[in-house]
């Protein structure tokens, strides 16, 4: 199984460690859907895979940036392919409307952990009577 750790992002560059037996095929950076980088990776002494990838600085904005690191079986400048697999996913907060991000991620935490309490009360309530 794969297993990505990420060392962070330092100087624009978000590196990490692929544990796996074989050499990773392409990888590529993708941000919002779109295709804006690769990644290389350098084999390591312990048979793992070191991973950099540059964040593109116009990719960068205020609020929350998602990019991924998705592997593919594509060449060089093409698109990012069918089935391609999703190894890891870095998020960049930015800027002044990070506290109205916090404030609707916090609305969907709450509505969410209120779905589940109505779902725990009501299995509760069947199994009691």
């Amino acid at each position: 199984m794969d297993q990505f750790e990420s060392l962070g992002l330092k100087s624009g560059i978000w590196e990490g460690i692929l544990r796996r037996e074989t050499a990773p095929a392409r990888l590529v950076l993708v941000h919002m859907g779109a295709r804006v980088g690769d990644a290389r990776s350098t084999p390591q002494a312990d048979g793992s895979w070191r991973v950099a990838a540059a964040i593109p600085s116009q990719r960068l904005s205020d609020g929350v940036q998602s990019f991924l690191l998705m592997e593919d079986q594509g060449e060089d400048s093409q698109p990012l392919q069918p089935g391609a697999m999703h190894l890891a996913s870095l998020d960049i907060v930015a800027g002044r409307p990070l506290e109205e991000d916090t404030r609707a991620e916090m609305n969907l935490m709450r509505g969410e952990i209120d779905l589940l309490k109505r779902e725990l009360r009501r299995i509760a309530t069947k199994l009691n009577g």
